[in-house]
Formats: C-alpha cells, sequence, structure tokens
C-alpha cells in the first residue's frame, strides 16, 4: 500500500505542484490549505508523514505541530520561507522530523520524505521496511534504570518520564538496541537520519549533547560513552 501523505499549505499552486510530484513517485496525497482544517485532518485521518507550512492562516504551523504530537503523534516535515534558526530549532523540538526552507528543489523535498518514511516503518514505495535492525519481541530496551518503549515510544527513567524528540528516540534507541557496540558517527547517521541525509555534518554530536542533557546530567548517570576517533556506546555495566 501507498504511503498516504498530508499537505498543509496556503499556497494553493504550491501545494498543487509537490502534490503532482509526489502522485508521480506514487505517493496517496491528501490537501488542507489552512492550519485548523490541516490539524482537523491530520488528527481524524491515517497518514504517514505530513508536509506542513509554518506561515498558515487559521492556526500557524507550530501550533499545529504542537496539537498534533499532543493528541496524534505523525512524522512531520515542515516548509516554510522562514530560515531563522530559532524558527528551526522550535520546529525539531516540538516533534518534526525536518525542516526544509522555501524556495527548495523537488528533488532535495522528495530525498527528506524518503528519509522520514524510512526512519518510521516505511520505504519510498509505501510497503514495509523490513530491514531493520533486529528488536525484541516487546520491544522494550533497558539500561539501569531507563526504560524505552519501542511501541508506545515512550522512554523514563524510574519511572518519570522523558519528552525526546523523534531524532533523539531513534538516536537513543539504535545506542540502545546495540549495547556494549561502539557505532560510529557515519553509521548514527545513516540509521537515525538516512543514507539521503544532507545537513551539518556535526548532528550526531548535537542529538548525543541532547541526551545527555535529558538523562545523564538530569539523573546523574554516565549512560552514553564516547570513544574518541570512533564514535559512542552504550555499556551494559558502567564503571
Amino acid at each position: 500500500m501507498a504511503a498516504h501523505l498530508l499537505i498543509v499549505e496556503d499556497e494553493e499552486k504550491l501545494a498543487r505542484f509537490v502534490e503532482l510530484e509526489l502522485q508521480h513517485e506514487g505517493y496517496e496525497v491528501s490537501k488542507a490549505f489552512d492550519g485548523r482544517e490541516g490539524l482537523k485532518m491530520a488528527i481524524e485521518g491515517d497518514y504517514d508523514l505530513i508536509l506542513l507550512d509554518i506561515m498558515l492562516p487559521g492556526l500557524n504551523g507550530l501550533e499545529v505541530l504542537r496539537r498534533l504530537m499532543q493528541d496524534k503523534p505523525t512524522p512531520t516535515i515542515l516548509l516554510t520561507a522562514r530560515d531563522a534558526v530559532m524558527d528551526k530549532v522550535s520546529g525539531l523540538d516540538g516533534g518534526a522530523v525536518d525542516y526544509i526552507t522555501k524556495p527548495f528543489a523537488i528533488e532535495e523535498l522528495l530525498a527528506r520524505i524518503r528519509v522520514a518514511l524510512k526512519l518510521h516503518g516505511k520505504n519510498s514505495a509505501g510497503a514495509l521496511n523490513t530491514n531493520d535492525t533486529e528488536q525484541n519481541s516487546e520491544g522494550i530496551y533497558t539500561w539501569q534504570k531507563l526504560r524505552l518503549d519501542e511501541k508506545k515510544r515512550e522512554v523514563t527513567y524510574d519511572g518519570h518520564g522523558i519528552t525526546l524528540t523523534n531524532r533523539e528516540f531513534l538516536m537513543l534507541e539504535m545506542l540502545l538496541k546495540n549495547k556494549d557496540i561502539v557505532l560510529s558517527r557515519d553509521t548514527l547517521l545513516e540509521k537515525v537520519c538516512g543514507y539521503d541525509y544532507v545537513g551539518e555534518t556535526n548532528m550526531i554530536d548535537v542529538y548525543i549533547r541532547y541526551l545527555r542533557s535529558k538523562i545523564d546530567d538530569v539523573y546523574d548517570v554516565n549512560m552514553i560513552t564516547t570513544v574518541r576517533g570512533v564514535g559512542y556506546v552504550i555499556k551494559s555495566e558502567q564503571q
């Protein structure tokens, strides 16, 4: 079954152009032209990915994203003419999986869509991706008092909830699945951001720093170990 995408974009000509390109690639596409309509469709519908503009009438994209993440988390790529760093940070911290600034090349958008779908269990043709790292049957991964529930997409430490962005969750999940195995930055970049990722080369170090600030620093532990010149590892037993 083809992946179903929702475009929330008030520029109707742009929305139609992107819709035609996506349909040509084999995706099923729906559209909304303002924030309130987009939020309603996103919550009531069943979409594999949402392309969400920030500057929307009725309800801006960041507010749509905030409400969506609370009610029905769905992988979301932000589309916007605004390229301020704080807009990018707000969007990614709010739960968006990626951010692309207008004007953009359609080839880049399609590449980012493929990456986002692959990270969330779909390939570019919409089929289930069966090449992920082998997981345990319950989808539960632990380290000391930390617990990651893959199916519920929840992380807790000693019963206390930890709020992570999508990429932070994927990074932690990858490290926990491969305890005692040092994962290189390139490997993490490939698994967490995708083969086709186009972005900052220090992305992995940034997300490791975010994880440490939310887990290691808060609970006074040393969960993630840096192996200089190689990458990162979570060890079963910390010294």
